[in-house]
Formats: C-alpha cells, structure tokens, sequence
C-alpha cells in the first residue's frame, strides 16, 4: 500500500512537471521596452570620438513630446558650435530614437545612458566602443 501511495504521489508530480506553463507574462514583456519603463526624458551629454579633433562634445535633450534639441562643439577647432532642434521618433522596438531628417542619427536609450549607433543602426564595436555613450545628467 505504501509503495502504490508513493507511485501515485511520484506520477502526479512527474505529469505536473510537464504540464505547460501558462504565458501570463507574455503581454507584459512585449510592452517593457525604453520607451514605456524608462524614464528617458532629459539632458545627456558626453565626449564622442573624433577622427581629426580631440572630441566632439554632445549634448542631447529629450522632451516628454517627441522634440528634441543638440549641441555639438568640436574640441580643438574654432567655430565649430552645432545646434538642431526638431522631432524624434521611436522604432517598433521602443529601445531606439532617431533625431533628425536629412542626416539622422540613431541612439539606442538605456538606462541614464543614450548609446550612439553606427550608420545602419548596429552598435559601434572595437575599442572605443564605450566612448560612444551619453549620460544623462
């Protein structure tokens, strides 16, 4: 009897073990990205690197209504004081902003951090991958 007691206990378990597990969560997950759980509003700055200049100072504002505002000043050069100001739009990710029209720029938002994105919107690799990172201030 304790044997049956114990094979019926040890079954059960066994076929809970394998009993699909519901996708509450599922829903959830699709809509936590940077757009919806971050809050990403603000003012980031940071030196980017500069191919014949000793860096481009950058600074990045974000506004809650989809404007957004820069400036750049390369390091080094004279009169080289950039601003834009315009509309920002999200990707279908919610992980990525593009400012700009004629040459836009891409940045993927982290937390307090806006990571600048190569051309074709891959992440900058190599070693100065890390200098490629605005911080929100």
């Amino acid at each position: 009897m304790k044997n049956r007691a114990s094979s019926v206990v040890l079954m059960t378990a066994i076929l809970s073990a394998c009993a699909p597990v519901p996708q509450t969560g599922a829903a959830f997950d699709a809509e936590h990205n940077a757009r919806t759980a971050l809050d990403w509003a603000g003012t980031y700055r940071g030196v980017l690197p500069c191919a014949d200049c000793e860096g481009i100072d950058t600074v990045v504002t974000l506004e809650d209504d989809g404007s957004y505002q820069t400036a750049t000043r390369y390091l080094g050069k004279r009169n080289s004081v950039t601003e834009e100001q315009g509309r920002f739009s999200w990707n279908t990710s919610g992980n990525t902003v593009t400012l700009g029209q004629r040459e836009p720029v891409q940045y993927f938002v982290a937390e307090n951090r806006l990571i600048r994105l190569a051309t074709d919107g891959s992440r900058i690799t190599g070693p100065l991958a890390d200098s490629y990172v605005l911080t929100k201030e």
